[in-house]
């Protein structure tokens, strides 16, 4: 069993490569870039929301406080008319990203230090690279990708964006993988 303060170096480095590594992904290669769609009369559908002053959070619509509600005829007939929404609502202006990307690294940190922890109880000192690999890599890519199918099961996000975001935790479990297999304590 390896103490899991000796593998400060891997967590950071995978950490700093994930991000490196998303970045790139998100801001150099093109097929994110269909992830989402314009909103059909977006114009119209703003100009039409604005006056409510939609606080930020998530909503739903039509909504129901309970399954008995559900069931009432107000509700189905609402929701038979549409349209039926999941829907985030952000603070208005132009998006910032400084806040969402230390967010982001303090997540490749955390899986770094799930990867780090589980690999550490089952492989001891000097173990082999592939050994190491296989279960920091695990681990990461269950953190950075198994999630992510609940948001289509429940939410009806497109399984094509699943598919892709699955694909890039690949990536990012294959990286914290090979790092944690590459510096890991004799």
């Amino acid at each position: 069993m390896v103490s899991l303060h000796l593998l400060w170096l891997p967590i950071l480095l995978s950490a700093v490569f994930v991000f490196v590594a998303s970045s790139v992904i998100h801001m150099l290669l093109p097929y994110h870039r269909s992830d989402f769609k314009g909103l059909p009369r977006e114009e119209e559908t703003m100009a039409a929301l604005r006056p409510l002053a939609i606080p930020p959070g998530e909503y739903v619509m039509p909504y129901a406080p309970s399954p008995e509600a559900m069931k009432s005829p107000e509700f189905q007939e609402r929701a038979t008319q549409g349209p039926v929404a999941f829907m985030n609502v952000l603070p208005n202006g132009v998006p910032g990203m400084g806040a969402s990307l230390v967010q982001w690294f303090g997540y490749c940190l955390v899986i770094g230090l799930f990867a780090g922890y589980l690999a550490s109880r089952a492989v001891g000192f000097g173990a082999p690279y592939l050994e190491v690999f296989r279960f920091a890599g695990t681990t990461a890519f269950l953190g950075y990708a198994a999630g992510l199918w609940q948001n289509s099961i429940w939410y009806k996000r497109a399984w094509s964006t699943t598919l892709k975001s699955t694909f890039d935790g690949l990536l990012y479990g294959l990286l914290t993988a090979g790092t944690f297999g590459w510096l890991w304590p004799n």
